[in-house]
């Protein structure tokens, strides 16, 4: 497993436990605004872990689809994934 991918996996990871305390939190029915800034803190590490993922994937597949001929289809898969993120 590559630097980013780990780096990606802890922010998950970490994500995943602020998100169990957000659960918590409101079960506990602690102040909304509390519960909003760890949502916001939990959203910040999903993107940071999207970006870590999406820069793997430039770094290496991207790349090797450059050299086999594929980058069209690679094209394809990161304009789905913009759409995605953009809507």
């Amino acid at each position: 497993m590559n630097d980013e991918k780990k780096k990606a996996l802890r922010a998950l990871k970490t994500a995943k436990g602020q998100i169990e305390g957000i659960v918590k939190m409101i079960e506990e029915e602690r102040y909304c605004m509390d519960v909003s800034n760890q949502i916001a803190a939990a959203h910040a590490l999903l993107k940071k872990s999207q970006v870590l993922i999406l820069k793997q994937h430039l770094d290496h597949c991207i790349k090797a689809a450059v050299l086999d001929g594929t980058i069209d289809e690679k094209n394809d898969e990161i304009m789905k994934l913009l759409e995605k993120i953009l809507n």
